[in-house]
């Protein structure tokens, strides 16, 4: 990146909130949109066709990415928020009743419990959480003595977006299924830093966020069992999740098309199959193994620090440090770092209960991804001393 911030060269440290986007990506973008561009389906015309076939073709490479058994089980939608929502209406609103209950836990994104607590206020349902430690990892025992026969769904995040602790999901999902009960995983930070294989994890919905993965934004997925799609009600009604329509009554048409009426977002799905490409080029491992020794660099940097109180410390974590300054608020971090040239992300991230559980307003977060280095880490180092110094 050749952007100058402030005279300086900019250190891009806010990738779990979007991800920059790879030149590639771009390109094929731009190419449906200078030589493809046409609405997808039932078009028998040449730039139909072939925009179709680029937007099922991007849907496929989904599916490999994730694991999944069959295209259809993998629903475009604009991001994880959408996802959820389109989980809460047409999961949520036919099998949660009076008296049920919805487990989430303490540490889950606002698009993770608002849509439930929408749910349980209509439905006169209850909203459960799992607690957390001061550590930021979940408790797997006070998990499982949430489960009832009252219980209809859990929904938690694989990585935290405020914390960068990695759940277990795999035993929160089994655990969950010895009770009998569906698990919704919102996979927004995970899918670009972990490989996501959602037949291991078995969740019945996993969700991914194309922006978070250095796709275009209006991107993102929810994949779901088969059988689980197939019981949902839509989640919008329009054109192209229809089977016949009279006004007398209407059937609508089989996977994925009954969840995805009207014209989706062409260009940014293209773009995600894109990011998938350019993901599978890279070494993985390679890749992650470089962000986790950002982490340990930034924490080690930043903890050596005075007054520097490192937030979320899992066993478990990707490349995300979440710190507060002591006497010096988020925000003004945040704006000091950006006259040094850095962006970082200062706030409550939407994770608000994350907040109260420690007793902070906000805190400053710094998010790697692994086209970050070393000396970025040493810049931003050197600018939260000059914040330090500077409120001293």
């Amino acid at each position: 990146m050749q952007t100058v911030v402030n005279g300086k060269p900019l250190v891009y440290l806010d990738n779990s909130a979007s991800s920059q986007v790879p030149q590639v990506v771009i390109e094929r973008g731009s190419k449906y949109l200078r030589e493809e561009h046409s609405n997808i389906h039932r078009g028998v015309h040449y730039l139909s066709q072939r925009a179709t076939t680029a937007f099922e073709g991007a849907r496929e490479k989904v599916r490999r990415f994730i694991n999944a058994r069959e295209a259809r089980e993998c629903i475009f939608v604009r991001g994880c928020t959408e996802g959820i929502n389109l989980v809460m209406h047409g999961y949520g609103r036919k099998f949660v009743s009076e008296g049920d209950e919805i487990v989430v836990s303490e540490m889950e994104h606002h698009a993770n419990i608002v849509p439930w607590q929408m749910l349980c206020e209509e439905k006169g349902a209850r909203l459960r959480v799992i607690p957390m430690n001061d550590a930021g990892e979940l408790l797997l025992d006070e998990y499982e003595a949430l489960l009832n026969e009252r219980t209809k769904l859990v929904c938690v995040m694989h990585v935290s977006n405020a914390l960068g602790t990695v759940n277990p999901i795999k035993e929160i999902v089994a655990r969950a299924h010895k009770q009998g009960v569906p698990v919704l995983v919102d996979g927004a930070q995970a899918a670009p830093h972990l490989k996501i294989d959602v037949q291991d994890l078995d969740a019945d919905f996993y969700i991914i966020s194309g922006h978070k993965m250095f796709a275009p934004t209006g991107s993102g997925v929810v994949y779901g069992k088969a059988e689980l799609l197939e019981r949902m009600n839509p989640f919008l009604g329009g054109g192209d999740m229809i089977r016949t329509v009279t006004f007398e009554k209407t059937t609508y048409a089989g996977l994925p098309n009954k969840l995805e009426a009207g014209t989706p977002a062409i260009a940014s799905q293209i773009g995600l199959g894109a990011a998938i490409d350019y993901l599978n080029s890279l070494d993985r491992e390679a890749a992650h193994a470089h962000e986790q020794e950002l982490l340990r660099y930034a924490t080690e940097k930043l903890t050596a620090i005075e007054g520097v109180r490192i937030v979320g410390t899992a066993r478990e974590k990707v490349c995300v440090v979440s710190f507060t300054i002591e006497g010096v608020h988020p925000h003004d971090v945040g704006t000091i770092l950006d006259q040094e040239g850095i962006a970082i992300r200062a706030g409550h991230h939407c994770a608000q209960p994350v907040m109260q559980h420690f007793h902070i307003p906000a805190t400053a977060r710094a998010s790697f991804a692994f086209y970050n280095t070393k000396g970025e880490v040493d810049r931003l180092a050197g600018a939260v001393a000059k914040c330090v110094e500077v409120f001293s």
